[in-house]
């Protein structure tokens, strides 16, 4: 049988930490792998059984592209590009703080809330930055507005948020609970509630993150060496917040805080040098095994706004109760979206994950998902230099000093060609989708 072992070797693991929960005789722990920027589970041999639950729940061990199989009677649509879904939403919470230090609107701090307030949930997995080390994250279970408030924001960094499974477990039996968390990580899930019946029926809301790649810890750490800023004279990060886009808010020992704007520091985070193995061959961006979905609505309608307006896919019934229920007590505001609108906001994440996936997987010699559009000549050249930069060029140790030291326009240089058959790819893309039904 196999182990979750054999999806470390791979270099597989995105590190969930769902194999390290639901273990029945705790062989794994997670540990950090500080030369890869990484959470990895350690597998204890002599422990192990053999029971292959690790392996089970791993949102990887198989790789099924195109996602939420199971259709509601109310999900009456189902797209290539989007996944199942029963209605499309743009909007933000109707209170002011919450909306102000979210990511994007404060759609899902707000919810959380009101499932709280409301009785629907007793706690929320989510996750916010350590006090005792500023640079790592910790989940943890929320059970008031005022924890919600201080797990707001996203992470762009590693984080192990399906350890809280095996806490769940451990609650008292008529207690529920809503999670949130990044495609992978929501897919991990499904797969231990699969395996765990009782932590299916404690998990009730599945609020799911719009997720083009997640950074290794390497990113934030060599982005504050290129400023100037000591990790031990952190007492704080938050990436995101203070209005839309927002600001990484740095506080240091001394009362300073250095800000720097999403657009400035998201060209660094972002590079492709940051990203793990496992978010090559995935095919879920828009997190489509979510009861919601959510992300940034990046629509040249809400290019000045300057307090946060989310975009909302709702895929389930249990997503669709809880908006309307809030919408109609003005907790939040929503327009509907159509489905245009959808695609244009995520417009380059979906082509990463929907078109140029194809392209990596040939490479990586991986199953090649049926029903996506072939790609063509730049799509396979955009697939090459990312595969390079993140699987070969990202482990040189001269790599990681340039990346330290070369000025983001020199780095922008580096990207120019790349950034012309990307464009190129990308409006193949959209030449593609002016025929999509």
């Amino acid at each position: 049988m196999r182990t979750a072992d054999f999806l470390i070797k791979s270099e597989l693991c995105i590190g969930c930490g769902a194999c390290v929960s639901l273990c029945p005789v705790d062989a794994l722990k997670l540990k950090i792998d500080n030369k890869a920027g990484i959470y990895f589970p350690e597998l204890d041999e002599e422990k192990c059984i053999k029971c292959s639950i690790c392996y089970q729940v791993c949102p990887v061990s198989k790789i099924s592209f195109i996602s939420n199989g199971v259709k509601e009677k109310l999900c009456s649509t189902f797209d290539t590009l989007i996944g199942n879904y029963i209605r499309c939403y743009i909007g933000y919470a109707t209170d002011h703080e919450i909306r102000y230090n979210a990511s994007s609107g404060g759609l899902v701090t707000q919810l959380l809330i009101h499932a709280l307030e409301s009785g629907t949930i007793n706690g929320a997995l989510v996750t916010r930055m350590r006090k005792d080390d500023p640079l790592k994250p910790e989940p943890f279970i929320a059970r008031t507005r005022e924890e919600l408030m201080e797990a707001s924001g996203s992470k762009y960094c590693p984080v192990p948020v399906n350890l809280l499974l095996r806490d769940v477990l451990k609650t008292e039996e008529n207690e529920r609970f809503a999670i949130v968390g990044l495609p992978c990580q929501i897919r991990a899930v499904k797969n231990a509630e699969r395996i765990n019946k009782r932590l299916q029926e404690k998990i009730v809301l599945h609020m799911g993150l719009f997720c083009n790649h997640t950074p290794n810890f390497l990113a934030t750490e060599i982005f504050l060496q290129r400023i100037g800023v000591r990790k031990e004279d952190i007492t704080e990060l938050k990436y995101r917040g203070e209005g839309w886009p927002g600001f990484m808010r740095i506080s240091l020992k001394n009362g300073k805080t250095v800000k720097v704007a999403l657009p400035l520091y998201w060209r660094f985070l972002g590079l492709d040098f940051f990203m793990p193995r496992r978010c090559l061959i995935c095919d879920d961006g828009l997190n489509e095994l979510a009861d919601l979905s959510f992300g940034d609505a990046w629509l040249p309608k809400f290019s000045k706004d300057n307090l946060g307006t989310s975009i909302v896919i709702v895929r389930t019934s249990a997503g669709m109760n809880l908006i309307q229920n809030a919408k109609e007590l003005g907790k939040i505001e929503l327009v509907e979206a159509g489905y245009r609108e959808i695609i244009q906001s995520q417009l380059n994440m979906i082509y990463f994950k929907k078109i140029n996936l194809k392209a990596r997987a040939k490479l990586l010699g991986m199953y090649t998902p049926h029903g996506l559009v072939e790609t063509k000549t730049s799509d396979l050249i955009f697939a090459i230099f990312t595969y390079l930069n993140s699987q070969v060029f990202s482990r040189s140790s001269i790599v990681k000093f340039v990346l330290k030291k070369v000025p983001i326009g020199g780095i922008s240089i580096y990207y120019f060609l790349p950034k012309l058959l990307y464009s190129k790819a990308l409006d193949n893309f959209q030449k593609r989708l002016s025929v999509h039904g």
